[in-house]
């Protein structure tokens, strides 16, 4: 098996940055990659800002966070992005995905393990657009990756064994629960969750009742978070990406049929907290 000594984590928007510091928190040497220098810097700001926190909140020592900090790099430069495992959570296409992963095997040790954070794209087709195919798996973090425990391992018909225990084995040094699932649309937990938030959607759309009337009455009956502030949580980009890719691959069943609503929200730029705006200010 496979040890796993440093962590390239590709990618600083909130789930890059979110699994970078949850690697380097676990003790791995830890490289967070980006091309735009604007989001790498965020990204840093962002950690150093979140285990201040911590430490305020006497849940960290200092001497604690800054060894985390000591243990991640930053770079722009994709030369760089060498180690035994490569997190990529970069845009959601298929396509940059794959152009990312075999620009990386050139420079990576034959053994070392490419993940996809994917959250709805079908790990079997990045894979078998790669050299080695074997060596590809899903590690679907959940937002935001340093409070969330579940993570989702992602096989494919193509994925070894050695690969699928090693990535166990990692993600529960990361002090988080791994959950094994084949490759399908949605995996688990998107899978179980479109009707969540596509209803709710649907209800909105009929006139029934408001976002903030939905979000109160589901978050009465034990939910942490109504469908509304959840999306806005995510982004809704991501989430109507999901949306569409499960729609999408399970054959436009009408019972999963993206929203409208959502989709105005995509093209105004309204994402949610992100942004400032979604279904709520910020």
């Amino acid at each position: 098996m496979e040890v796993i000594k440093t962590v390239c984590v590709c990618g600083a928007g909130t789930m890059g940055s979110g699994i970078a510091q949850v690697c380097a928190t676990a003790g791995f040497v830890t490289i967070l990659y980006d091309l735009n220098r604007e989001i790498l810097q965020k990204a840093k700001t962002n950690i150093e800002n979140n285990l201040i926190k911590l430490v305020e909140k006497q849940k960290l020592l200092e001497t604690e966070q800054q060894q985390i900090m000591q243990r991640l790099q930053f770079t722009f430069d994709s030369n760089a992005c060498e180690g035994e495992i490569i997190i990529e959570a970069i845009v959601e296409k298929a396509e940059a995905k794959i152009s990312l992963f075999n620009q990386l095997l050139a420079i990576n040790n034959i053994e070392t393990i490419f993940a996809s954070n994917t959250s709805s794209l079908s790990l079997t087709e990045i894979a078998k657009s790669l050299k080695q195919p074997e060596k590809v798996i899903g590690l679907h973090f959940f937002n935001p990756a340093p409070v969330m425990k579940l993570v989702e391992v992602v096989k494919t018909e193509y994925t070894n064994e050695e690969t699928l225990r090693t990535v166990v084995s990692f993600v529960r040094s990361l002090n988080k629960t791994p959950v094994i699932c084949n490759d399908s649309p949605g995996f688990i937990v998107n899978r179980v969750a479109r009707p969540f938030y596509i209803e709710s959607l649907r209800l909105t759309e009929e006139g029934k009742a408001s976002f903030e009337i939905i979000d109160m009455l589901l978050e009465d009956r034990g939910f942490k978070l109504g469908p509304f502030k959840l999306m806005d949580l995510i982004g809704n980009d991501i989430n109507y990406a999901v949306s569409c890719s499960v729609y999408e691959q399970l054959k436009k069943p009408e019972r999963l049929k993206p929203s409208d609503i959502q989709k105005a929200k995509v093209n105004k730029g309204e994402l949610g907290k992100k942004t400032g705006k979604g279904y709520y200010q910020y």
